[in-house]
């Protein structure tokens, strides 16, 4: 009854002094305080001026510090000079004296307390036992901890506030390396004192930004994977938060993080070995929580995960991650979309053509056209790459033209252009020849009206305009548009230099064609110049200097392997790019195997071929290659053959249809119909190869019921074509 009393007497007393030092500032004087080390020293504090000046409004008080000392009170039945000071410095925090506060916080010897801390809580995590009379140092109460603890954080806030944010990160960083010393095994038997958990969740999620912004990125990056690693007994927002907010930095940094070094690593457990790795990993985490229910859904976490996934080249586990998704969190649009982008960044085109024809299927009301139009354009570009999809793609632009007719210039200009280039590609697959010419036609005029209303030049419309009138003969056109392309992109893109070389060559200007791939040598990354070289060694050939071709082959080839020796171990590539660099080196074996072949080096030619084979046995261009040797040793029977074997892998490659007409003619004469439907079959594939039409008239010319009329319209059309042949194939 005697201790309730004093309780309450004192309760009284601690309320009076606090209301005085709240108000003016007064010094807690050392007898009362009767266990305190020694008096609320607030001489400085008071003498500062942070107090309330005479004349203004009273601030109200916040009675949660009064409670925080009735806690303490109770405990431990005093409250000592740190403790004070905390309640004084709360206070000064919550009415907006950022300075004030700090100026209290500075006052408490946080040195001198951490090992009370630490003692107190490593005794309180401890199982109970009988403490002999010698273990006598006091411990701690859980408030006076959490009082202490949350001046060390707001100190770190007000330092934050004043633009010192190292020393901000430092005094955060006390916090946790005190808990993680005193208790190694994890922060788990306090969770029921919400108040101390509360401070080391912020605290958790403080330290990664206070070192964020103090440019420390490593530091940050440490504070983050502490934040993960030792069991703080986080909630699950707070928690997620800490993991979203890693995933980004990682992301967006800039900075190289190094491994993480994890002690208690399983041989069989998975370890990022990069930033992206870890980002997905982190990102796959919310996202599977996000599927069980244990965290709200946030589009974020969805939005970074696809980018992460598709900078490195996994499109297709992120279309697994949204096959799982349960319907209600991605609307049926946005994931029949997102697939769709998925499977066709994969190569899986007929796949992702499906699910937009699914989508499309499902859209009844013609007045939700409008909001379709990304994925009928991309439905359209999907048929413009094949043959026997092209009429379904032309439709899907008329009814875009149509429902967007003078509404978008913008999405009307994007239709025009995949209109265009969708015409041109049914033009080159047209039996009829006045059908192909009038959709050629056509191809031009709609990729005319797309250009002009391009706000801005567009590098796309630009290539497809230049390559449209080269492969129309346009030359001069052609040239222009080229030209406009390569200024336009600062000489930053391959294909604009190349196709511009291309053009010079068909107008017979080798040696400026030459110089413009030298130009483009010099203004590209030493990557890219592996078609730059190619057609630099093609233009070499047509000059006559094979010599100089050999050494550019060679180049080439070295730089193709330096580059396999430099990736080939750590660099994830996609299977498009991957097989593009696999078919850029095969090509350049079997372009060096016939510069041999024609200067009868057999050898040489042969080791090339070998070359070739072992990246690809099955090749259709290795077996003409092969059977061009065998043509030029004079053993025909072989190498008709060999270019039969070539038409078995690709029955439509053009330079063995020709060869095996070639090599019929000259066997039998009765072989001569055979050889026609063959040339034939090329031609129709490509029109404009010269090669086709000389061999075409020297059929009519040696067939009996051919007219020599037909064989020189044949050689007319092969003369007209060759003297606007280019090295290579404009497309």
């Amino acid at each position: 009854m005697k201790i309730k009393e004093w309780t309450d007497r004192y309760r009284v007393k601690l309320r009076k002094m606090m209301m005085k030092c709240f108000y003016s500032g007064e010094q807690l004087e050392r007898k009362e305080m009767n266990a305190s080390s020694e008096s609320l020293a607030t001489r400085d504090f008071s003498a500062s001026g942070y107090s309330s000046r005479p004349g203004e409004a009273d601030p109200k008080v916040d009675n949660s510090n009064i409670e925080e000392a009735e806690s303490s009170l109770r405990e431990s039945g005093f409250l000592n000079y740190e403790e004070a000071r905390a309640l004084l410095g709360r206070l000064e925090y919550q009415k907006g004296n950022i300075e004030a506060a700090l100026h209290v916080f500075e006052g408490i010897d946080i040195p001198a307390i951490i090992p009370k801390i630490k003692n107190s809580l490593s005794r309180r995590s401890e199982p109970p036992r009988r403490h002999s009379q010698s273990d006598t140092s006091p411990q701690m109460s859980v408030h006076a901890i959490s009082l202490l603890f949350e001046a060390i954080f707001l100190k770190s806030k007000s330092l934050q506030a004043l633009g010192r944010f190292k020393e901000a990160a430092e005094s955060c960083r006390i916090i946790l390396e005190t808990i993680e010393s005193a208790l190694p095994d994890g922060f788990l038997d306090f969770s029921s004192y919400f108040k101390l958990q509360e401070i080391v969740n912020k605290s958790v999620e403080l330290l990664p930004e206070l070192w964020k912004l103090a440019s420390d990125p490593q530091a940050s990056i440490l504070s983050y994977r502490r934040a993960l690693l030792y069991h703080w007994n986080l909630d699950h927002n707070t928690r997620m938060n800490i993991e979203k907010e890693f995933a980004i930095f990682l992301l967006y940094s800039g900075c190289d993080a190094s491994p993480p070094n994890l002690k208690s690593q399983m041989e069989s457990s998975y370890a990022p070995k990069n930033n992206l790795e870890e980002a997905i990993l982190l990102l796959l985490i919310l996202l599977r929580k996000t599927v069980l229910g244990i965290i709200e859904w946030d589009p974020s976490i969805y939005y970074h995960l696809s980018f992460a996934l598709s900078f490195s080249c996994d499109l297709m586990s992120l279309a697994h991650q949204i096959e799982e998704f349960p319907p209600a969190i991605l609307e049926r649009k946005e994931r029949y979309n997102t697939l769709a982008l998925c499977y066709y960044g994969e190569g899986e085109e007929i796949v992702s053509l499906n699910l937009l024809r699914s989508l499309f299927n499902n859209n009844k009301e013609k007045e939700n056209r409008h909001s379709y139009a990304f994925e009928m354009l991309l439905a359209s570009k999907i048929c413009g790459a094949r043959s026997d999809l092209i009429e379904e793609g032309i439709a899907y632009l008329r009814k875009l033209l149509t429902t967007f007719e003078g509404n978008c210039d913008e999405m009307i200009s994007d239709a025009k252009f995949l209109l265009g280039v969708s015409l041109s590609t049914k033009s080159r697959t047209s039996s009829l020849d006045s059908e192909r010419i009038s959709t050629q036609m056509e191809a031009l005029t709609v990729l005319e009206s797309a250009h002009k209303m391009m706000k801005h030049e567009d590098a796309n419309v630009l290539y497809n305009l230049s390559l449209e009138y080269a492969e129309n003969r346009k030359l001069d056109i052609a040239l222009y548009y080229a030209k406009q392309l390569v200024k336009i992109e600062a000489g930053a893109s391959v294909k604009g230099w190349i196709l511009l070389a291309r053009i010079l060559s068909a107008q017979r200007q080798y040696s400026d064609a030459e110089n413009i791939i030298d130009a483009a040598l010099d203004e590209t990354g030493k990557w890219d110049h592996g078609e730059l070289l190619r057609t630099k060694a093609k233009l070499q050939i047509a000059q006559g200097d094979l010599k100089s071709a050999i050494e550019t082959y060679t180049r080439l080839l070295a730089v193709l392997q330096v580059q396999n020796k430099s990736f080939g171990l750590h660099k994830k590539l996609s299977k498009k790019g991957n097989d593009k660099e696999r078919g850029l080196e095969m090509e350049t074996w079997h372009d060096l195997a016939n510069v041999y072949t024609s200067l009868s080096q057999w050898r040489d030619a042969e080791v090339c071929l070998l070359k070739s084979k072992a990246i690809d046995p099955h090749s259709a261009s290795r077996w003409h290659a092969t059977g061009l040797l065998h043509q030029a040793r004079g053993q025909r029977e072989e190498a008709l053959t060999l270019f039969e074997k070539a038409l078995d892998v690709d029955p439509n490659h053009v330079p063995s249809l020709i060869s095996t007409a070639i090599v019929l003619r000259e066997l039998n004469d009765r072989s001569l119909p055979v050889a026609k439907s063959f040339i034939t079959d090329a031609l129709r594939l490509d029109r404009t190869n010269p090669r086709a039409w000389f061999n075409l008239g020297l059929v009519h010319k040696a067939g009996h019921g051919s007219s020599a009329l037909e064989a020189a319209e044949c050689f007319e059309a092969a003369i007209m074509l060759e003297e606007s042949e280019p090295v290579e194939p404009f497309r």
